[in-house]
This record gives structure tokens, C-alpha cells and sequence, in this order.
């Protein structure tokens, strides 16, 4: 919450310190900002740093309470709440008082909570009169900054009434300034902040103001689209060297600073000023100028600010990313190699401010990268609408984005589709080997081999071997074997074949080398496992 400045006056020093220390301030909306033990001195204070309240003595040396609050009246017609101390029970001191609109008149020694309660009161009227004259100088401005804005004014004296309504007939020169806030979208992951809307950032750019001018200088401040728009008069940078960077500089570090601010969502705040001009009317100039700042925005990321410089800004480029990048990036995508694929990254993003990439121009370069991503995806038959990190890929060009922040969900994107490739290769290998297994299963009879199914199957032979041994656990002529095995005890249970009928049978060319195999794994021979058979005592069964 914004505090009320107030200052006390009085020229009992036990007094003034002890009425700052048994009062809570802050509880009651108020922060004090200075103290004068007399009113020549307190005139010259609510002059240069102009508080909401004064809270004086009534009678005192050089200049009294009273003639204190008639001087700061007759001086302008914006003056701060007066509330009076006294010590002194006197009628016509409260009377006179009250015609000059004292908000509060209070006897010492002071209560410390009927003092709350009427400054938590004041606080209150303060803050609806400030909303109420700060809604309707952005009405104002607002209107008038728009018209500037579309270059639509010819009158002269039109304008000249309006330098005189915005106080900027004084200027010698003025900037027009764009602030942009930046990295706030729905797609951060782990950050509980919320999103801050576009009037609530005009409302922290005019706290900033009026705290880096201490409030001595009107505001120009109006929403244009996305971004909130200033009007920066040369007086106003006086305190800045006459530096509209340095400015920029303070007014990005002073929002980024704020509390109100770092609370939400991690968010950056990047300034682009146009050229200056001598007039009023010629603001439309400046502001073209700054629009054309916001095309070099991510050549400048690292600082987050450009100034626009009349022959002097780059030429921007707008030719797309190669096609050996893409490539390249796109099988590194594909392999999952995700230290190269960051170097890759890197690399891209880099080249974009390196090589001065117009916005567009990167927009079109990361749309062809995303393109190539989701049409491998596409080929392997998955659904790219179930990446989380696709949306924000295809929606951040509505958004306000650093290019790191870009990066980074980029490189999200690239590394979760890597794994979801992944997923489905290894759903497309076991799909194909699960196809294999059923046709060696259907044709374990027939003279097949390992290598004869990896061509059935144009597969490597040396590939297909890993991948049914990963899969099923067992070597290719291990799993073949127990299948003609299987089949061959089926024959000898159910037929009264011969031997070497039931070896043929089930894919053996020698009926020998059937019964040595049949042997090793059930532990007797072809006949002995028919005989046992008869006489109801099985053989020992191998494990296999």
C-alpha cells in the first residue's frame, strides 16, 4: 500500500521526536517525510517536497501555525491536509482554524488513539481524492496523448492550449517512450505469481515517476496496446544528467524493484525511447522513432532498452535459419543429444541478435523449427497436441517475450519432443517385434533364420538380434529351439509318429540333432518322454 507523506512542525523538540516515536505511522497509511521546528522553515518544506499532510504547532516563532496554513493556501491551489496541535483550549484558534479547512484541530498532551483513528480517517479521504484526480488527469491525458499519437491535430492553437493544459510549453525538447513489461504468460512452470494486468503496470510506471521526481513534475503516462506510453519532457530529466538512457535505466530499475512487482511472476521491463523534438505537435515524430526502437528489441535484450538514434541503428535482416541448422537441430531432437541440442539452441538464439534478425524474421525462423519437430512426430504417427510446451510455442507471438525467456521455452519444447520421440520409437519397435514374434511363432516349422526374417523384415540382422534379446530375454535361436521343442512334446503326446516324422514336423533336417537338442532340454529322449508317457511318470521337465 502506497503511504501518505507528512511532515510534523513544531518547536518543542520533545514534543515533535516524542510524537514520532508512540505513533504507528505506517499502520495508519502515513510515512513521515520531514519536521521543521518553526513555519519559515516548514513553508520552505511543503514548497520542495510537496506531503499530503502537515501536522504543526499552533503557536510558534517566526511564523505561527495559522499564518503558516494561510501562506501555503494563497501560494497555490494544491496544497496538503493540515491538522493542529495545540495546548491551548482556545475557541477562536479552532475557528479560525476551520475557515482555513484544517481537516482536524487536537489538544496536547496527544491521545495516541483518537490520533489513529483521525489520521486513519484523513488516510482514507486522501486515498479516494487521489484515485478520483488521478482518473481523471488519465481521462485527460489519455485522450489527448491518443490524438497526438494519430498525428491528427492542425490547429495551432489547439495545440498550444494543450502544451498549456500538460505543462509542457516549458520544454526545450521531448522524448516519446515506450515501457514494455516482459516474461509474464500462463506458461510458466512452478511459478505461483499472478499476472499482472496491463493498468496495474501503468499504475507501478506512475508510482515510479512520481518517485523518481518527487512528485514536483505532471505525468504523461497512457496505455497503448501492450505497452504503456510516456511522454518524457527535457525538464524532467534534469535530475539525470539530461540523460534520456540514464532515465530509462533508473525508471527499469525502480519497477523492476518493486516489491508489488517481485511478488508476482519473474518478469523483465524493457524501455525503447524515439528521437527527441522541440514541440508538442511534432510527438507523432517520436513516437514513429520508438516504434521502430521495438523492432531492435532483441538485439538489445541483455539491457532491455534502445534508444532510437537517427542514422545510427542497424540494419535489420530478414532471411530464415539455414537449412544445414535446421537439420541439424532437428535430428538432435530426434537422438535426444540434449547437450549438443543446447549448444544448438544457444547458437540459434545468439545469431538472432548477432546478426541484427528482425522480429519477424525470427518468428519465421523458430515457426520452421517447430515445423520440423512436429512433422517427425506427424511420420511416427504421434499427437503433437499432447506436448504441454507446443502452446506456447505457437502463441507467443501475442506475448511480450525476452529472448531468453524465448529460449527457454523453446529449448522446453525441443527437449520434451525429443523425449515423446523417443517414447514413440520405442512403442514402434515393440509393435514391429511384436509382428516378428508372431511370424516366427506361425512359421518355426519352416527353414528360417535370424537373417532371414531381418530381410523378411529389412531390418539389420545384427539390430534385429539386440532387440529381440532386450525385448523378450532370450537369443533369437534360444527362443526358435524352445518353440520346435514345444511343438515336437505336442506331437509325441497327441500322434503316434515316427521320430524322424515329428523332427521334420517341427523344422529339424536331422532327426540326430533333433534328439540331441529334445535331450538337453527335457532332460530324456524323444522316446523315453513318449514311454513315460504310458506308464503316467513324467520326465523331469527342464526350466526352460
Amino acid at each position: 500500500m502506497k503511504l501518505h507523506r507528512a511532515i510534523v512542525v513544531d518547536d518543542e523538540i520533545f514534543t515533535r521526536k516524542g510524537l514520532l516515536q508512540i505513533m504507528d505511522w505506517e499502520a495508519c497509511g502515513f510515512e513521515i517525510v520531514g519536521e521543521a521546528d518553526n513555519g519559515e522553515d516548514a513553508l520552505e518544506l511543503i514548497a520542495s517536497i510537496h506531503p499530503d499532510l502537515v501536522i504543526t504547532d499552533i503557536r510558534m516563532p517566526v511564523l505561527d501555525g495559522l499564518e503558516l496554513i494561510r501562506s501555503v493556501l494563497e501560494r497555490s491551489t494544491e496544497h496538503p491536509a493540515f491538522i493542529i496541535l495545540s495546548g491551548y483550549s482556545d475557541f477562536a484558534y479552532a475557528q479560525q482554524a476551520l475557515r482555513y479547512g484544517v481537516y482536524d484541530f487536537m489538544l496536547k498532551p496527544i491521545d495516541v488513539g483518537d490520533f489513529s483513528a483521525t489520521l486513519r480517517r484523513l488516510g482514507e479521504r486522501l486515498r479516494r481524492e487521489q484515485q478520483n484526480a488521478q482518473l481523471y488527469q488519465n481521462h485527460r491525458t489519455g485522450g489527448l496523448l491518443e490524438t497526438l499519437m494519430m498525428n491528427n491535430v492542425d490547429n495551432s492553437v489547439e495545440m498550444t492550449r494543450w502544451e498549456q493544459q500538460l505543462r509542457l510549453g516549458e520544454a526545450a525538447h521531448m522524448y516519446y517512450v515506450l515501457v514494455e513489461l516482459n516474461d509474464q504468460h500462463p506458461w510458466r512452470r512452478g511459478d505461483d505469481g499472478v499476472l499482472l494486468s496491463l493498468f496495474q503496470f501503468r499504475e507501478l510506471i506512475e508510482q515510479a515517476l512520481h518517485r523518481l521526481s518527487d512528485g514536483k513534475h505532471p505525468l504523461y503516462v497512457h496505455e497503448h496496446r501492450n505497452r504503456i506510453g510516456l511522454i518524457v519532457p527535457d525538464f524532467f530529466l534534469e535530475c539525470f544528467g539530461a540523460k534520456v538512457e540514464v532515465f530509462m535505466k533508473a525508471l527499469q530499475q525502480e519497477i523492476e524493484g518493486m516489491k508489488s512487482l517481485k511478488d508476482r511472476v519473474a518478469s523483465r521491463v524493457f524501455i525503447y525511447a524515439g528521437s527527441p523534438v522541440n514541440r508538442l505537435q511534432d510527438i507523432h515524430q517520436s513516437y514513429v522513432c520508438a516504434r521502430e526502437a521495438v523492432l531492435h528489441k532483441y538485439i538489445h535484450d541483455p539491457s532491455g532498452m534502445v534508444v532510437y538514434e537517427e542514422g545510427g541503428m542497424p540494419s535489420l535482416h530478414y532471411r530464415t535459419i539455414h537449412q544445414d541448422l535446421l537439420d541439424c537441430l532437428t535430428e538432435q531432437v530426434e537422438e535426444l543429444r540434449l547437450e549438443e541440442l543446447r549448444v544448438t539452441v544457444e547458437h540459434l538464439f545468439s545469431s538472432f541478435r548477432e546478426e541484427c534478425y528482425a522480429p519477424e524474421a525470427m518468428k519465421m525462423s523458430l515457426h520452421q523449427c517447430v515445423h520440423s519437430i512436429v512433422r517427425v512426430i506427424q511420420n511416427m504417427q504421434g499427437n503433437e497436441r499432447s506436448l504441454q510446451s507446443l502452446e506456447p510455442m505457437m502463441n507467443w507471438q501475442d506475448m511480450n517475450l525476452s529472448l531468453g525467456e524465448l529460449q527457454r521455452l523453446f529449448m522446453a519444447f525441443a527437449e520434451e519432443s525429443g523425449t515423446y520421440i523417443g517414447v514413440l520409437r520405442k512403442e514402434r519397435q515393440q509393435g514391429g517385434i511384436q509382428h516378428i514374434r508372431a511370424y516366427i511363432e506361425q512359421h518355426a516349422a519352416e527353414n528360417i533364420s535370424l537373417k532371414s526374417i531381418a530381410a523378411r523384415f529389412y531390418m539389420n540382422p545384427v539390430y534385429l538380434g539386440q532387440l529381440f534379446r532386450k525385448t523378450y530375454g532370450v537369443y533369437f535361436n534360444e527362443f526358435l529351439l524352445k518353440l520346435r521343442i514345444r511343438e515336437a512334446k505336442r506331437l509325441l503326446r497327441q500322434t503316434d509318429l515316427r521320430i524322424y516324422e515329428i523332427a521334420e514336423r517341427v523344422g529339424f533336417g536331422s532327426s540326430d540333432y533333433f534328439v540331441t537338442q529334445f535331450e538337453k532340454k527335457v532332460h530324456a529322449t524323444p522316446s523315453e518322454y513318449r514311454n513315460s508317457l504310458n506308464v503316467g511318470d513324467g520326465p523331469e521337465r527342464a526350466s526352460e
